[in-house]
């Protein structure tokens, strides 16, 4: 009994190891590693260590890897050995019903294209066995093109794809391919005491510290599982390094790593909000002003929210000249933040923009824009003929039928909309990056400095539907825009199911 509480302890200490050798890679600046999570909530058997990649990494196959998922088995003895046939056998990886090649097979269903799936262990693959001619030297994966060499079924790879074809109840080789194409197998893995040594090489490569190698604990192992017990298990840089600080883990000085404050704004906090990427001190926290997304009826926007927002942007600005800012926030407070920290400010700004794809920092200089897009533009009078002009930008949804409504019935003085597009029409991920948002943030504030030429004191209405990116980079522009009256629209339509002017900005 004793042993197999040792077993189980050993076992639990490599897994940790195996996450810490990947979350390291989160300081350092030459990774592709944005997010990296100890005992995640699936896929089922590929949970234990997920990482995720920004960009993409290059592996030895044609397409870029974005994700990768590990199953970690740590064994007492070293000369257990394992092959091919193994893999449909549940018993292999310690479970009841399911595969190892089955749950590949369901996490496939709901990972991104792409994604790698790794079998990690301290066992042996059988001498002569089919499957050690299939592992790739350059990267563990499985040499497709070995695999599927075109022989049949009866040939030595024919009777391994057989064997798993069969298990999986697939109808082709095709199918088989699919499957099995993105996964890795790394056998005969490095021992405990070897792990834990490498662990103390990154851990001063990154300007952490290291732990004795005379101490009989090892505080990285249960440091792992006091994250899962927290909900903290999921680390990007931002909070690992807030980690770091709280758990006093840095070697160096904070701003030696990172010379970058993360602030944050918020004033709402949805389902996927990162309530701890930045200090409490460093947050200025909206939600009491505002009914979910509606501001309370007793707040106005300009009175009670714009101060608040000024003061702490100005004050954020005095104590560092690199920020890195979080926006749970609306689309006019985005705005606001960027006339704040504008062209003129002398501060350099990196933005946490959340989407489909995950939470990326966006910079004004990350060459992203050649890669997207600029809007299609369009202009039209208005029956009254009035000198204020109308501003609609469509990015994530269509906001032009909206603005018009409004305009139509509330705004009597304005004489012409400017409707700005994307070309492939609205979506989630129209904006491909930070340089990207710059660019159409300065296209729409270029646009609208010319027709305002013969009247530049002309209010100008933004009703925007665009991430919040874009509309911090327009905020920074103001002054070739202003006056103008950035507007909020009810996208949850539980309220006004229209816009509603937010903030004048003069």
């Amino acid at each position: 009994m004793a042993d197999a509480v040792k077993a189980r302890w050993h076992g639990d200490n490599y897994q940790s190891r195996i996450f810490w050798q990947n979350a390291f890679n989160l300081l350092d600046p030459l990774s592709s590693v944005v997010e990296v999570t100890f005992e995640a909530n699936g896929p089922k058997a590929f949970d234990d260590v997920v990482v995720k990649y920004d960009p993409p990494v290059a592996r030895s196959g044609s397409q870029r890897v974005p994700a990768e998922y590990h199953q970690v088995k740590w064994h007492v003895e070293t000369g257990g050995r394992f092959g091919f046939e193994d893999f449909t056998e549940p018993a292999f990886t310690g479970a009841q019903s399911f595969s190892l090649l089955q749950r590949l097979q369901q996490a496939l269903a709901t990972a991104p294209a792409g994604a790698h799936f790794t079998f990690l262990t301290t066992y042996r693959i059988k001498d002569g066995d089919p499957l050690a001619d299939l592992v790739s030297g350059h990267d563990k994966t499985l040499l497709i093109e070995r695999l599927f060499d075109g022989t049949t079924d009866k040939s030595r790879m024919g009777k391994v794809r057989k064997c798993w074809r069969e298990h999986l109840e697939l109808a082709s080789d095709g199918d088989l391919r699919k499957i099995v194409q993105g996964l890795r197998v790394f056998e005969g893995h490095r021992s405990l005491d070897e792990l834990r040594a490498d662990i103390n090489l990154r851990a001063q490569v990154v300007g952490l510290l290291a732990c004795s190698a005379a101490a009989s604990d090892f505080r990285y192992d249960e440091l792992a599982r006091q994250l899962k017990v927290r909900g903290l298990n999921t680390l990007t840089r931002d909070l690992f390094l807030r980690l770091c600080r709280e758990e006093g883990l840095l070697a160096e000085r904070p701003q030696d790593l990172d010379p970058f404050l993360p602030i944050a704004i918020r004033s709402f906090l949805g389902i996927a909000a990162d309530i701890v990427g930045a200090a409490p001190e460093d947050t200025l926290l909206l939600t009491a002003e505002f009914r979910q997304r509606y501001l309370r009826d007793d707040r106005e926007w300009q009175r009670d929210i714009r101060p608040k927002v000024e003061v702490f942007l100005r004050d954020a600005a005095r104590r560092s000249p690199k920020l890195r800012l979080i926006l749970d926030t609306h689309a006019s407070i985005a705005f606001l933040s960027g006339s704040v920290l504008d062209l003129k400010s002398g501060v350099e700004t990196h933005l946490v923009q959340k989407g489909r794809v995950g939470t990326r920092v966006w910079r004004a200089d990350d060459g992203s824009a050649a890669k997207g897009a600029r809007f299609e533009v369009a202009e039209e009078l208005v029956e009254s003929r009035g000198h204020e002009i109308g501003v609609a930008i469509s990015v994530s949804q269509p906001a032009a039928p909206q603005a018009r409504a409004y305009i139509a019935a509330n705004l009597p003085d304005v004489g012409k909309v400017i409707s700005f597009a994307m070309p492939a029409g609205p979506g989630q991920q129209s904006i491909v990056g930070g340089e990207h948002a710059s660019a159409l943030a300065e296209q729409v504030s270029n646009c609208v400095r010319e027709v305002k030429v013969a009247d530049p004191d002309a209010v100008v209405h933004i009703f925007a539907a665009s991430p919040n990116s874009l509309m911090f980079y327009l905020g920074q522009h103001h002054q070739g825009i202003s006056p103008c009256i950035v507007y909020e629209f009810d996208f949850d339509r539980r309220a006004h199911k229209t816009y509603q002017p937010s903030f004048t900005i003069d």
